[in-house]
Order: structure tokens, then sequence, then C-alpha cells
């Protein structure tokens, strides 16, 4: 599966490159102008694209030890939903988000590296219309799951064109929030934040102190540090229990400093506090 994601692979891997190598050189937010719960210092998305098994086996199980909540964006059309329904379902009373990632993982086949996107699911063949509508979908599917009707998204691959044209930005009347592209704008400030343009940051092969040098550069700017893993321990894309472990435990020890909550609940918070510019 790995392999399978080509030049998507690539494009993530340089855009992780580039948040670890940013430092403080970010402005920080102006003292008083947006305020976290309870006065932390920034808040963390832990999000997991593609309803993965590793993601039931490796990462719920750790995450509930902690007692973190996080986001998992699923497509129906792929994954593990029809194999592991009940689980997923588990997840959801558990008090994680069941994030939508499209019906079928449409992504641009035409990009470089795609030559694993099926003909029929080709973002690059499909109109914009067609693919809002199979958005739409998954939100109802979805909500008979989980019984919620507030949610985020994460486009497939960070792509947003499709063949006539972009097609994310007129979703933004469905979710609170959205995680559209790789290389997508920071936010240098919660001034400067949009919670329908977070970037995409998915990565692969870290060690858990790069993981955590990510939150501490949300810190220094007092912004979001959103990640968007997919295998862990496993799978495509993978970050090793022990890193990932690394991190969650880390943050389980600075609590009083980093927010730590599902996107939807993140996006409500910014939606309904909004920063002072």
């Amino acid at each position: 599966m790995a392999q399978r994601k080509g030049g998507f692979l690539v494009g993530r891997a340089l855009a992780g490159m580039a948040w670890l190598a940013c430092g403080v050189a970010g402005a920080v937010d102006k003292a008083g102008s947006f305020a976290w719960p309870e006065g932390r210092k920034a808040a963390v998305s832990l999000g997991y694209d593609d309803a993965l098994a590793s993601q039931l086996d490796n990462a719920i199980p750790a995450l509930d030890r902690h007692g973190f909540k996080a986001t998992f964006y699923i497509p129906p059309g792929m994954g593990t939903l029809d194999s592991r329904m009940e689980a997923w379902r588990a997840a959801a009373r558990n008090g994680h988000e069941l994030g939508n990632h499209s019906l079928f993982h449409q992504c641009d086949g035409s990009q470089p590296g795609r030559d694993w996107v099926q003909a029929h699911r080709d973002l690059h063949t499909t109109t914009a219309a067609q693919m809002q509508d199979q958005v739409r979908a998954t939100n109802t599917l979805l909500q008979a799951l989980d019984g919620r009707q507030e949610r985020t998204f994460t486009s497939p691959c960070g792509d947003r064109v499709a063949a006539d044209g972009e097609y994310v930005d007129g979703l933004r009347d469905l979710f609170v929030g959205m995680k559209v592209a790789a290389g997508a704008h920071e936010a240098r400030s919660m001034a400067d934040f949009d919670r329908y343009a977070v970037p995409i940051h998915a990565p692969s092969d870290v060690t858990g102190a790069q993981l955590i040098a990510q939150v501490e550069e949300a810190g220094r700017r007092g912004t979001l540090a959103s990640f968007t893993f997919h295998g862990i321990g496993g799978d495509h894309l993978s970050v090793s229990v022990q890193a990932h472990e690394e991190l969650l435990a880390w943050l389980d020890a600075h609590r009083d400093r980093y927010w730590v909550a599902p996107f939807v609940d993140i996006a409500r918070w910014v939606r309904d506090h909004p920063a002072k510019e």
C-alpha cells in the first residue's frame, strides 16, 4: 500500500520535512488574542486516515490507555469499515470522532506515481458535483454509525481539483473544519488560522522526538499541531508503535500545556472563540 500511494508519499514526505524544519522564526500569537481551553499553549489533533487495521489494533488501544480522543477518517469504500464495523462503532461510542474521507477515497490519477488509482475512482475524471454528492452520502452513512451531525473532513491524497474544478470549498457548509492539502498555508498565529484549510501533515518513518517537535512548534506559535497518521506499526505510510507511544506518553505528561482533542472539538472551539486581529 505504501507503494500504491506513489507521488503522494513523496509529497507528504517533503511536507513533513518542511514542518520539522520550521522553528522559532514563525510568529508567536499575540498575548491575549486567542485562548485555548484552560489556558493551554496549543491544541493537538491526532488524526488517522483510511480506516486501517493497525489503527484498530495498535492506535486505539494506545489512545485509550492514555485517555486521549482522536479523529479517524473513514472512507466506506475501502479500509476495514465493512469487515470491522462494530469496532468502529465502539470507537465512536468511546468518544473518538469518525471523520469524512469521501466515499471511495478518490485521488487524482493524472499525478506522478498514481498508477494505483482505479479508472472508475479517478478524481481527474470525476466532476466536482459528483465528489460533493459522494461526500454528502458519506456523512449520512457515518451518522448512521455514530448518531452525530457535526464532523470534519480530510481530502483524500490532499487533492482538491476534480475534472471540472475545485470541489473542496463547496463542502464548507457540511463540516466544522477541514484538512485539505499537503503543503497548505501554515498559520503563524491563530489570527492567521483557517479551520477550513488546515494543512495535512502525514508523518511516516519518523521518531517520537520528531513528532514531539511538531507539538512544541505549535506551542511556540500558540496554534494547532495537526497529525494525519496512517499505519501505526503496520499498513502504509507507517509510524512505529514505539514512536507513536512516545508522542502519546509525552502528551500525557504535558496535559497542562497542550489540549488533545478530536478535530471536530478543536474546530468548534476555534469557531466559537475567534482570534482577535
